[in-house]
């Protein structure tokens, strides 16, 4: 009859699980990959919070936002990790989110002072190819090249909608003429940033959208350095990436100690190696990132400004895809 001694531990243990607060973060699926932040994260946070944090995936970046829209209220989430500043005028629209409250000391290009999110890294957007050959410097010459290109949707993807928002921000009422020069460079267009760059690392185009750290990941992690950002003498447009607490979550003191921890060493210190950007706070960086390029223009258009450009923007990129 030993198994009768096992009831009494089974059931504390299953009370112990019921009791344990779980936070759950909606966030891109090449955040939670297993070379992504997520792992180390959740086994950092965990130690400290007596919680269970659950990432949960939802394809890239811009999907973030459409899924929420879509859910309303009913979003089992309490956290949305992965939304960048061209969406997030759109988000506070749907008045899902709550004030964060925090003053936090950050190291960002730009000035912080948006009251519902808070950014957890920043990169620029650049095309990457493979080095030892000529590139263009300017979106110009690259439609004018016969070099095949892989992009990422931007409806569905926040460095596809980023490259939109970089030749509208670089080019104004012209933009519509670059993306119609551009579109016969254009080999495909994938969902998310993951499928187009391994599109582009299984040799499918010359070059693929990521970001000018992407060279860091192949010098570091694997002492390649066969992989360059390209520097447009246009600027490069900025991403901020950042998270933001849903006001209708029911665990929102563990919410605000996840964005506090968000800022903390734990968290920044692995940005650079596991999601190769930029930390959102004075953290030392990798001796890789010492060789990536340092654009001389950056631009960003605010966020309300991204959010009245942004449905012609994406409407000039598919006119002219669709030609």
């Amino acid at each position: 009859m030993r198994y009768l001694s096992l009831v009494p531990g089974l059931f504390l243990s299953s009370m112990a699980l019921a009791d344990t607060p779980v936070l759950t973060v909606l966030t891109y699926d090449s955040f939670v990959s297993e070379w992504g932040p997520g792992p180390a994260v959740e086994k950092a946070f965990e130690a400290d919070c007596a919680c269970d944090l659950r990432f949960v995936g939802a394809g890239d970046g811009a999907a973030l936002l459409a899924r929420l829209q879509l859910e309303g209220t009913a979003s089992e989430a309490d956290i949305v990790l992965g939304l960048d500043t061209n969406l997030t005028a759109a988000a506070t629209a749907t008045g899902l989110f709550a004030p964060h409250g925090a003053t936090p000391k950050l190291a960002l290009p730009v000035a912080w002072n948006d009251p519902n999110f808070l950014p957890f890294d920043w990169g620029w957007f650049a095309f990457v190819g493979n080095a030892g050959r000529d590139y263009p410097t300017d979106f110009k010459a690259l439609a004018a090249s016969d070099l095949k290109i892989v992009i990422q949707d931007p409806r569905s993807s926040t460095p596809g909608l980023g490259l939109v928002m970089w030749v509208k921000a670089a080019y104004g009422d012209q933009a519509g003429a670059i993306w119609a020069d551009l579109a016969d460079n254009i080999v495909t267009v994938t969902p998310g940033w993951s499928e187009a760059y391994g599109l582009f690392l299984e040799g499918e185009a010359d070059l693929v959208l990521s970001y000018t750290t992407s060279p860091a990941y192949h010098l570091i992690a694997e002492s390649d350095a066969g992989k360059v950002a390209l520097p447009f003498t246009e600027g490069h447009y900025l991403q901020v990436e950042v998270a933001g607490k849903l006001a209708g979550t029911d665990q929102p003191a563990l919410a605000d100690r996840f964005l506090q921890f968000m800022l903390s060493p734990a968290f920044q210190d692995v940005i650079p190696t596991t999601n190769w950007m930029y930390p959102a706070t004075e953290t030392a960086l990798p001796d890789g990132f010492a060789a990536m390029i340092q654009p001389a223009t950056s631009l960003l258009l605010s966020a309300d400004d991204a959010q009245a450009a942004r449905d012609a923007a994406v409407e000039e990129w598919r006119a002219a895809l669709a030609r």
